[in-house]
């Protein structure tokens, strides 16, 4: 038996679950584009944030509100991009199959994140905190906290898996283990997570 093999489980969506990295990057370059910032440090800074954080950081001059909507339009508007991780459907149907709780945390918003999960084909679970829910995001502790809260049990016994950095150390900063998938970044920057996983299968073995 491994070490969370009663833990509940809170997936990220994106990179994760969900295959929506071109998804992500037509939206970010299409809203850029619009707004005339700088496409190259859009991207560098959308990982493991909320879309109101990311025009904070990146159009401070805007209004974050209205913003995060229109680049949760495009987004949208490209969900046909989004395709299901490897081994994501597998992995859901094991801990359904034994009754294991799971939970989806994202920094998307609730359509965004509808979106994605039916585009890819993946089923919707009883439990889904997104940026809509918080008004703290990540790698603020605040999004997982809620979601062991949503599913009625304690941090310490629920395991995050993630694969952005700031995503780690929100679940971290939660008191939760940290499963990282090196997914889209480098198992050195995702070095604050308490064991790396190549992919999905990999933390399918550390989970069941």
């Amino acid at each position: 038996m491994s070490d969370y093999a009663e833990a509940t489980v809170l997936f990220d969506l994106d990179g994760v679950l969900a295959d929506s990295g071109e998804s992500i990057v037509r939206g970010l370059t299409a809203w850029a584009g619009e707004r005339g910032l700088d496409v190259d440090e859009v991207l560098r800074y959308h990982a493991g944030r909320t879309d109101l954080d990311l025009v904070r950081l990146v159009a401070p001059h805007l209004d974050p509100e209205s913003e995060a909507h229109r680049i949760q339009a495009h987004e949208v508007a490209r969900a046909e991009d989004v395709s299901a991780m490897p081994h994501a459907r597998e992995l859901i149907a094991a801990l359904d199959e034994r009754r294991r709780p799971w939970a989806i945390v994202t920094s998307g918003g609730d359509l965004i994140a509808h979106a994605r999960l039916e585009a890819a084909g993946l089923p919707f679970p009883e439990v889904m905190v997104t940026a809509d829910h918080v008004t703290e995001g990540k790698p603020h502790p605040a999004p997982y906290l809620l979601g062991a809260e949503r599913t009625g049990t304690a941090p310490e016994r629920c395991v995050v898996v993630e694969d952005s950095p700031s995503g780690v150390r929100a679940g971290r900063s939660a008191g939760m283990p940290v499963i990282a998938v090196a997914s889209g970044h480098t198992p050195e920057e995702l070095a604050e997570a308490t064991v790396v996983a190549a992919d999905l299968r990999e933390v399918a073995d550390l989970l069941l």
